[in-house]
C-alpha cells in the first residue's frame, strides 16, 4: 500500500502531480482552513502532510498522528508548527526558503514607496473625484532617496532589501545577532549596529526576522518611542513581531509618520485602529504572491515530502537533527 499524504488546502497543480507519482494523496482542494480537530482526524493514517502557514499543527495534533514522518510547509516561517514536538517524535519539518526572497524584497520596497509617497491615499483621492486642480502641497509625502534604511534581521530577505537600497543612494544600517561577512557588508554598504541605534537613526525601519519567542513584540512601546517622528515602519516578516496596539497608539499620537504592513498579529483579523488610520498601507500577506514563486514553493514542499518518505535527505529541513 502506498504511503498516504494529506495536502491541507488548495495548491498549484505541479505539487499534486509530484506527490501522486509516489503516494495516495488526500487533497483538500479548497481555500477553507481545517481546525485542529479536523486536521487531527485527517492525519490519523497519514505518513506526510503538505501544509500552509494557517494550519494549526500544534503538539496535540502532531501527537494524534501516529504514522506521521514529515511535515512540509509551503512557507519560510513555521511558527504554526510545534517543531520541538515534531522533533521529539522524529518527524522531519521542512520549509521553502530561497525561492521567495526576491519577491518578498520587491513587495517590501513597494510598501516602503507606497507609504512614503502616500500612493493609496492619492489613488483614493482621485477615484473619489476629489482631484480638481494641481496644488503645490497636494498629497506631498516623504523623501526616500538618500535617506537611512534600517534593516532588522539580515538574512536572505533583509540582504535583498538592502541591495535594492543601493539604487536609492540610501545609508543602510542593519541589526542582527550575527554580523554579516565583511565582504557582504561592504558590497551592500551596510553597517552593523545595535537595534536601539538603528531605531534612533533610521528614516525607514524594515522588519525581516523570523517569529520566535525572542522576536515576539520585538517592536513595542519602548522601541517605537525611540524612532523618529518622521520615520516609517515596514513589516513583511510576521505580524506578532510588532505589538499592534502599541503601533496604533504611536501612529495616533504622531510618534511615527506612517507604517506599511503586509502581516498582522492575529491574521486574518486586522486591528481596527489600523484600518482607521490614513497614514498606514495595509496588504493581506502577499509578500510572496507571484504566480511563479508560489508554484515553486508548492513544488518544493512536495519534493521534500517525497524525499523524506523515500528515505532521502530533503532540501530544506527545519530540524535537521532528526535526520542524523
Amino acid at each position: 500500500m502506498k504511503p498516504r499524504v494529506l495536502v491541507t488546502r488548495h495548491v498549484y497543480p505541479a505539487a499534486i502531480g509530484i506527490l501522486q507519482e509516489h503516494f495516495a494523496v488526500d487533497y483538500q482542494d479548497g481555500h477553507g482552513v481545517m481546525d485542529a480537530a479536523t486536521l487531527a482526524r485527517r492525519l490519523q493514517h497519514a505518513q506526510g502532510v503538505v501544509c500552509q502557514l494557517t494550519d494549526p499543527l500544534g503538539a496535540e495534533v502532531i501527537g494524534s498522528a501516529p504514522a506521521l514522518r514529515v511535515i512540509a510547509t509551503i512557507a519560510v516561517g513555521h511558527d504554526n508548527i510545534d517543531v520541538p514536538a515534531a522533533t521529539a517524535r522524529r518527524i522531519v519539518v521542512t520549509n521553502t526558503p530561497g525561492v521567495l526572497t526576491e519577491a518578498t524584497a520587491d513587495l517590501t520596497w513597494a510598501l516602503l514607496l507606497a507609504t512614503a509617497r502616500r500612493l493609496p491615499a492619492a489613488e483614493r483621492f482621485l477615484r473619489a473625484g476629489e482631484w480638481r486642480r494641481w496644488d503645490v502641497d497636494l498629497l506631498c509625502g516623504a523623501d526616500v532617496q538618500g535617506r537611512t534604511l534600517g534593516v532588522v534581521g539580515f538574512g536572505r530577505i533583509g540582504q535583498a532589501v538592502a541591495r535594492r537600497a543601493l539604487g536609492f543612494g540610501m545609508r543602510v544600517l542593519y541589526a542582527d545577532p550575527e554580523p554579516a561577512p565583511e565582504a557582504l557588508a561592504q558590497e551592500l554598504r551596510a553597517q552593523h549596529v545595535p537595534l536601539d541605534l538603528l531605531l534612533q537613526q533610521s528614516d525607514f525601519v524594515s522588519l525581516h526576522v523570523p517569529l520566535r519567542e525572542s522576536t515576539r513584540h520585538l517592536i513595542g512601546v519602548a522601541q517605537l518611542c525611540r524612532m523618529k517622528r518622521t520615520a516609517f515602519l515596514i513589516n513583511t516578516s510576521r505580524g506578532p513581531v510588532v505589538d499592534e496596539p502599541a503601533l496604533v497608539a504611536a501612529l495616533e499620537e504622531g510618534l511615527l509618520a506612517g507604517a506599511g504592513l503586509d502581516v498582522f498579529e492575529h491574521e486574518p483579523r486586522v486591528h481596527p485602529g489600523l484600518l482607521e488610520l490614513p497614514n498606514v498601507v495595509l496588504l493581506p500577506h502577499v509578500g510572496s504572491a507571484v504566480t511563479s514563486v508560489r508554484s515553486l514553493m508548492c513544488a518544493l514542499a512536495a519534493r521534500d515530502c517525497v524525499a523524506v518518505l523515500r528515505g532521502e535527505r530533503p532540501q530544506h529541513p527545519v530540524n535537521p537533527e532528526v535526520l542524523g
